[in-house]
């Protein structure tokens, strides 16, 4: 028999709400799932990526991350993952330096025996680059593994069918894996779930901290068991378990006629706010009410964050002039106000452009604002203005020189694309979309950690 321990979305590092209790929340999580590994004396600990929540970890997350791998590695138990979209860096990844350091083992095509199971990976893949994809993975047989194991597990880091969200074809991995699997352990999607493809089990283990308001569930892992003398689906056996996390206070108010901010301030006062976060959600037909002092009343009561939602539709005399129906028009509107500089204008359509990758933005646009600034000063200045009296303004000393207003046009291009971009998005709640790489390498991020130890 083998017991794993299947984790993922632990998310280490995230400063939820910008606050640094909350920050602390996601490492003191994980290391509350190594703690019961370490107590229930599984045979090893399954991580289904995202382990940190940024591609650069600040130093207390990594050290935290490493004193909580050296216990498991204490109790002998393995640390077996595979890389999240988030952490995900070019060159090598944080999880390449754990296993230099014999603290965990990256997945991958061949097969890592635990006991009778052979577990294999399948990183965290952009839908774009799926296609390429042949899931081609190492058979037992061709491998170093001295028996043939009697279950074979894939473990994957995407948003997969019939999950909600999905954008990865479970029968089509599975279809064309060159492994018979008999179980898929997933991460990604942050909210818990089993279900059976093609008679495989497929499951997700949910996020170990609510990552947003949305997550309204209780926080946990799974506990997966492969019977040696059962082979096949049959011999699969996955349970849930709880994990204790901060409290999250979740308050809906639905708001009569003539009602406003004292039945909120009434319904919130029915529970216990100390050192939570209060998550408050107004609908109804009363009057309106201001989210401030409703935060500010939450805090002064004990809670550690207030969040105000209202959903109704409150009539106000102004009107969003902007339509996010369609964003590059919205931004095109935006950009023509702005009287950006031809410098800026430049930024914005390499910004925008569908043919520059993601990686290669970043040095597109230092070549692009480096070439402006050599062969043409003058494009730094914003243009000049059309005014309707005639007047002469080349007098004026910003026009006289170039200035650092190009720079600054730029970033309000990217502010405001990011704005547009942000609203048009949708909003569930998945990592589908934190897809964008960093074009800086991981290699000074790997040699400076090994340094450090």
């Amino acid at each position: 028999m083998t017991r794993v321990l299947h984790t993922g979305d632990t998310h280490i590092g995230y400063q939820q709400y910008h606050s640094p209790e909350r920050r602390a929340d996601f490492l003191s999580a994980f290391e509350t799932v190594i703690d019961d590994a370490v107590e229930m004396d599984v045979d090893a600990v399954v991580h289904a990526g995202d382990l940190f929540h940024d591609r650069r970890p600040d130093l207390p997350e990594l050290m935290g991350t490493l004193s909580a791998l050296r216990e498991l590695n204490a109790a002998d138990i393995p640390f077996l993952a595979v890389v999240g979209n988030h952490e995900s860096t070019r060159g090598g990844q944080w999880l390449d330096l754990f296993e230099r350091l014999g603290l965990a083992t990256r997945l991958g095509d061949d097969p890592i025996a635990i006991d009778s199971t052979a577990f294999y990976g399948l990183d965290h893949v952009p839908e774009s680059r799926r296609d390429d994809l042949d899931y081609d993975f190492t058979r037992p047989a061709d491998s170093d593994l001295d028996t043939e194991p009697t279950h074979h597990v894939l473990v994957g880091h995407g948003l997969f069918t019939p999950f909600a969200h999905a954008n990865w074809e479970t029968e089509t991995v599975l279809d064309e894996s060159t492994v018979d699997f008999d179980a898929v352990l997933l991460g990604d999607n942050h909210a818990p779930g089993i279900e059976r493809v093609d008679d495989v089990w497929v499951t997700y283990c949910g996020s170990t901290e609510r990552a947003s308001a949305s997550e309204t569930a209780e926080r946990g892992y799974n506990i997966v068991q492969f019977d040696a003398d059962d082979p096949g689906p049959a011999g699969v056996d996955i349970r849930r378990k709880s994990l204790p996390t901060r409290e999250f206070v979740f308050v809906t108010v639905d708001l009569e006629p003539g009602e406003g901010a004292e039945r909120v301030r009434e319904k919130i006062g029915q529970h216990d706010l100390t050192d939570a976060v209060v998550i408050v959600e107004i609908v109804g037909d009363g009057e309106a009410v201001t989210p401030g002092g409703i935060e500010s009343g939450a805090l002064d009561n004990g809670a550690l964050i207030a969040r105000v939602t209202d959903r109704r539709e409150i009539e106000t005399e102004t009107e969003l002039s902007v339509s996010f129906a369609d964003p590059d028009a919205a931004v095109d509107e935006r950009i023509e106000e702005l009287g950006l500089s031809a410098a800026a204008l430049d930024i914005d359509d390499a910004v925008r452009s569908p043919d520059i990758a993601d990686s290669n933005l970043r040095e597109r646009v230092k070549t692009r604002l480096k070439e402006q600034i050599e062969n043409d000063p003058a494009a730094l200045a914003p243009p000049e203005s059309d005014d309707s009296d005639g007047s002469d303004d080349s007098a004026d000393s910003e026009h006289d020189e170039p200035s650092a207003d190009g720079v600054a046009d730029a970033d309000e291009v990217a502010n405001t694309q990011d704005d547009i971009d942000g609203d048009a998005a949708d909003p569930a709640n998945t990592d589908a979309a934190d897809e964008a790489t960093d074009s800086d390498t991981a290699e000074g991020e790997l040699s400076t950690m090994e340094d450090f130890l």
